[in-house]
């Protein structure tokens, strides 16, 4: 079996269960030559089971036949930070305005969610990445 000619490599992202051809999907899509209503059912469809809102990044490989694949990445950690305390966004101002405190229960439970995704040896390594994440959206990290 010959290997097929990538031609793209690029990344999206979308609602879990919920991508639609509409703008901004579609768009970034299209120019690509990947069919966006094939790319939306197949999505939805593998992300049936996460919870409904949730944004997931995809990876996007475009061949020369116009076929695609896709792997779906963990959720972005500020998205992840936002869910576990109920924020609507960070702070415009993490400096000085506080939107939140995260325990180390929290920080340990989303470090372990993105394990796979982020450039860390072990679980200390990622619980500092997303403690600076965090503190970048304006929300204090508990101190161990």
């Amino acid at each position: 079996m010959a290997t097929k000619k990538i031609v793209e490599v690029f990344k999206i992202q979308a609602p879990a269960g919920a991508a639609t051809p509409a703008p901004p999907i579609g768009p970034a899509l299209g120019p690509k030559g990947v069919s966006a209503p094939q790319f939306c059912q197949q999505f939805n469809e593998r992300t049936k089971n996460m919870e409904k809102g949730l944004v997931i990044p995809a990876v996007i490989t475009v061949y020369q036949d116009k076929s695609f694949t896709f792997i779906l990445k963990t959720p972005p950690a500020a998205v992840l930070i936002k869910k576990a305390l109920k924020l609507e966004k960070g702070s415009g101002n993490p400096l000085r305005d506080k939107v939140g405190k995260l325990t180390q229960a929290q920080l340990e439970e989303i470090a372990k969610t993105k394990m796979p995704d982020v450039n860390a040896n072990d679980l200390e390594a990622a619980k500092k990445i997303i403690a600076g994440t965090a503190r970048s959206m304006g929300v204090e990290v508990e101190a161990n």
